[in-house]
């Protein structure tokens, strides 16, 4: 019996030995410390009115820029006047946001926009886009001078300094969301209209005047004021793609010319001095590569580690994944791809759960790291994803387990202006009656339980993923962070059917204590864990032990290895 006793004591020990290698070995999908906070999303303009002295509604002459409705023929108009949502509007509601499970706020451009609508551009209409005629700068994406705040935006005693630092208060990061391609809309007036093509300094001293020209007849050798603009285009969307020139007719930034990353890094780095935690940059795909390489250099040349991330308006992967590469921009993006795939899953197609597994890149693709991509289903530059009251359960129910970090548009809390295009309603004004209604919609129930436990749970903000059937209805897969004395495992359980379904999971499963997330109770599992999800439900299982189960092991070696070699 002695050398059957030593072959059984030599085994334990090598198990064991195996064990605490394991135990010792770093997993995670990103280490990134904005992945902790889900982003909520807001117009600035458009959530709450919190200062109406502020809302300037005699502004414009007869070109007025307040309250200008879009008619649309079922009753639901849209809005291309400013409403009056205010920094004071969103600080109001911090505890709002924070009491919903989001650590962070993005708001739109804060910089000084046009003081009239714009008389030139495309007709607009209730189903239009990329139309302008009649618009104003509402939005903030027509800068004139992107050194000054927006008139509309602060109170007395909150400029925006003041506004991040009530947010820090409020255990909420700022994210500014900032535009480097382009200023306002520059030509195509019959009358040329004051700001709209003219760019000042910080001084107030006009430095650039697109003078109601097309870019083709822009002289940048012979007419200083014409230097900061590129006088290529406007290239027509049905004759070729818009990247090859203007954008409708903004005025476009010469990337090419040193005063203009100048003025724009001169510009970005004093709001982030008064406070802004992170950026989302507009129009990302518009510029190069060496521009983006540059101008991110020179912002975190002083605020090393500023997390940013770009919009690139595509939905082929490795298009959007070269903003993510440190050669390049080295940023993050909005996960474009991923969108689409959500919105087949959850919106009235309700395609199965396979839809997103190839989207996720886990395995493979082209991304730095995609754990650290910004999940979305919809934005204010689309239609708001058209799906009933379980559908938006549903997706927010992936969004805070899955991986990536979410990103939630204000209103989508309680469906507001579902399927809505941005001249149809998507813009529309939001209002302090109905956040204070909010909690009574079973979106927002929801939304609240499950974004809290994301807010309190560090494997579903950055473990690895490992999937264990993405299928119909249904949804299982793990995600693990080993790192630095944390050891969490949690097994997420999705199921977006109308009826409750019994899950069993074994593949990948480690033996031992679990407890489900939301209760608190602990369970004890063996070969199986077995599981009745709720209709349009999630259950949570968390264990804390370190990773010991040679096949997950191998999942988790794996991912790391392609995690690395995508970097």
């Amino acid at each position: 019996m002695r050398p059957n006793i030593l072959k059984l004591s030599m085994a334990l020990a090598l198990a064991g030995a195996g064990s605490a290698h394991a135990a010792d070995k770093d997993y995670y999908g990103t280490l990134e410390p904005f992945a902790s906070h889900a982003v909520y999303f807001v117009v600035t303009d458009r959530f709450v009115n919190g200062d109406t002295s502020n809302d300037q509604r005699g502004q414009g002459g007869e070109h007025r820029t307040f309250d200008i409705p879009v008619p649309c023929d079922d009753g639901i108009d849209g809005n291309i006047g400013y409403l009056g949502g205010d920094f004071k509007g969103v600080l109001d509601n911090a505890g709002y946001i924070r009491d919903l499970g989001f650590g962070a706020v993005w708001i739109t451009p804060i910089v000084e926009n046009p003081d009239q609508a714009f008389t030139g551009g495309k007709p607009l209409s209730c189903g239009s886009s990329l139309t302008d005629n009649g618009k104003t700068g509402y939005h903030g994406y027509w800068g004139i001078n992107f050194y000054r705040l927006d008139e509309h935006l602060p109170s007395e005693g909150l400029d925006f300094a003041a506004f991040t630092k009530a947010m820090h208060e409020q255990k909420l990061k700022v994210v500014l969301d900032i535009v480097a391609n382009h200023g306002s809309p520059a030509w195509g007036m019959a009358k040329t209209q004051p700001q709209f093509g003219q760019l000042f300094d910080r001084d107030g001293t006009l430095i650039a005047d697109h003078q109601n020209l097309p870019p083709q007849q822009l002289d940048p050798q012979g007419n200083p004021l014409h230097a900061f603009y590129n006088n290529v285009g406007a290239v027509d969307g049905s004759k070729g793609s818009i990247f090859d020139g203007n954008l409708a007719e903004l005025a476009d930034f010469n990337q090419d010319n040193p005063a203009v990353m100048e003025y724009l890094a001169g510009a970005y780095l004093q709001w982030l001095g008064q406070g802004a935690d992170a950026l989302r940059i507009d129009t990302i795909a518009w510029l190069p590569h060496p521009f983006w390489n540059e101008f991110t250099r020179r912002l975190r040349a002083e605020h090393p580690g500023l997390f940013m991330f770009g919009e690139a308006f595509d939905y082929d992967a490795a298009r959007i994944a070269e903003h993510t590469d440190p050669a390049n921009a080295g940023v993050s993006v909005l996960d474009f791809p991923l969108k689409q795939a959500l919105e087949s899953v959850f919106g009235h197609e309700q395609a199965g759960f396979q839809r997103l597994a190839g989207a996720l890149h886990l395995q493979d693709g082209p991304y730095a790291n995609p754990y650290e991509l910004m999940t979305f289903y919809d934005n204010h530059d689309m239609p708001r994803i058209d799906a009933s009251d379980e559908g938006f359960i549903d997706a927010h129910n992936w969004l805070f387990t899955a991986r990536g970090i979410p990103v939630i548009y204000y209103g989508s809390e309680t469906g507001f202006m579902r399927g809505r295009a941005e001249h149809a309603g998507n813009r529309n004004y939001f209002g302090q009656e109905r956040v204070d209604a909010a909690p009574q919609s079973p979106i927002f129930q929801q939304l609240r339980r499950i974004a809290r436990l994301r807010e309190a749970t560090p494997a579903l903000q950055r473990g690895l993923q490992v999937n264990v059937e993405l299928r119909g209805d249904t949804a299982a897969f793990y995600r693990v962070l080993q790192h630095e004395g944390t050891a969490q495992t949690a097994l997420v359980l999705l199921n977006k059917g109308d009826r409750a379904k019994t899950m069993k999971v074994s593949r990948y499963l480690q033996a031992g204590t679990w407890r489900d997330a939301f209760s608190g109770e602990s369970v004890e599992v063996g070969r199986q864990l077995k599981a009745d999800v709720p209709a349009h439900g999630v259950l949570v299982f968390l264990s804390d032990a370190p990773v010991t189960r040679a096949d997950l092991l191998g999942q988790l070696d794996a991912l790391m290895e392609r995690k690395s070699a995508q970097r």
